[in-house]
């Protein structure tokens, strides 16, 4: 095999071919180096005498499926214009690893594909090796996330395990790249984010997140010139839980056996869509008795689906005017917990009227938060944090479609 053959297939250049054998299941390519190719691993100086040798072999790049070990003699030379003596480098791998440059890239493409378990199956390695590769690589990549380019972003937080464990989660909207992944919930959380948003120095115009107090305050305090946007997905969160909360307070004081059956079993039917109730389970005669038995309930239901139109009105002076007539009539309904929600829009109609400047919303980013759970799923949980957010980092890369 010529020395551009041995580059080609298993990235090994500048040395010469002494031997191949098939021994114990694996294909042995033995290797050389050129004298007049040795030169001092300090200095650099051709300079240099070989002084003994060392027989080392690294895993290839399988061939035809069969596992290639690469062998070595490494020598050791001493250098007359350094008077230092030490290994050379090996060209084709990374100083003190048992592989090649080219099995680990091989390693990363397979990684894309599969999990790290069937990679590490298929090579006939150890998952920690298949995990190691990975994790060099990935931190390579992800070392040093670029923020200079950010101009909409959303926050949010994901609960990744039991005992209320979280990741604060920042996204690119414009890129939906994942730029940022903290410890925790909270503003703390993003206390590391807002340190290195201060070097790269971007022209933020606009935030998407949920009504936080503690998100509003960091934002304000860290991009005093960015438009602070409520979502229409955690608006819709807040009607969901009102009207759960208004069903369940309206079966509790219920004295007619009729109405709490009635009641009973509706809560996910009052929570969706009319287009989305499913006929086969009887689910839109069932919402039409549990409304026309519970007026107040179907003042809220009704309520609720009027606040869509909201997010598409033609202006904001309009979506203004609508905002403020939907409160009214939700302050004089009666309704205690209708009017507790009116309330909570009135206090934040800054962030929802941001919207009709800004259109942004956190949905890309629920979005993430789906893929970082399904990432979570397939690899039965992750034992090293770190290699876990570098994994979320490579979710937005459709070249990177990494999984555990």
């Amino acid at each position: 095999m010529s020395t551009k053959g041995l580059y080609r297939i298993f990235g090994v250049r500048d040395y010469e071919i002494i031997d191949i054998d098939y021994h114990d299941q694996e294909i042995w390519v033995m290797i050389r180096q050129e004298e007049e190719d040795l030169k001092c691993p300090g200095c650099g100086s051709h300079d240099v005498i070989r002084r003994g040798s060392r027989l080392r072999f690294f895993r290839g790049v399988p061939a035809g499926g069969i596992p290639v070990r690469i062998g070595l003699e490494i020598p050791r030379a001493e250098c007359h214009d350094c008077n230092d003596m030490r290994q050379v480098k090996v060209q084709f791998a990374a100083e003190r690893r048992s592989y090649t440059r080219a099995f680990a890239r091989y390693v990363v493409s397979l990684c894309r594909m599969t999990t790290i378990q069937n990679v590490a199956r298929h090579l006939g390695v150890g998952w920690d090796l298949v995990k190691e590769i990975e994790q060099q690589y990935l931190t390579c990549r992800f070392k040093h996330v670029r923020l200079r380019h950010l101009r909409h972003i959303a926050i949010d937080e994901i609960c990744i395990g039991r005992g209320h464990r979280y990741l604060t989660v920042v996204l690119d909207l414009d890129s939906g790249a994942v730029v940022f992944v903290g410890d925790g919930r909270g503003a703390s959380a993003l206390d590391p984010f807002w340190k290195r948003l201060r070097g790269a120095h971007p022209k933020i115009e606009a935030v998407a997140m949920d009504m936080s107090p503690a998100y509003i305050s960091a934002v304000r305090k860290h991009l005093p010139k960015a438009a602070i946007v409520f979502d229409h997905f955690h608006v819709t969160k807040l009607f969901s839980k009102a009207l759960s909360d208004l069903r369940r307070e309206l079966h509790r004081e219920a004295t007619d056996k009729l109405h709490k059956d009635v009641l009973k079993g509706t809560r996910w039917i009052l929570l969706k869509r009319p287009e989305h109730l499913d006929p086969t389970h009887n689910e839109p005669q069932r919402l039409k008795e549990a409304l026309e038995l519970n007026a107040p309930l179907a003042l809220a239901y009704y309520m609720k689906e009027e606040f869509t139109l909201f997010w598409s009105q033609p202006s904001k002076a309009k979506a203004e005017r609508f905002l403020q007539d939907w409160v009214v009539r939700a302050e004089r309904s009666g309704i205690r917990i209708l009017g507790k929600l009116a309330h909570t829009l009135a206090a934040h109609r800054w962030g929802l009227l941001n919207y009709y400047e800004h259109p942004i919303s956190t949905g890309p980013l629920e979005g993430t938060n789906t893929k970082i759970r399904v990432l979570q799923r397939q690899a039965y949980g992750f034992r090293d944090p770190e290699f876990f957010k570098l994994k979320i980092y490579a979710l937005h890369d459709a070249d990177l479609a990494l999984v555990g």
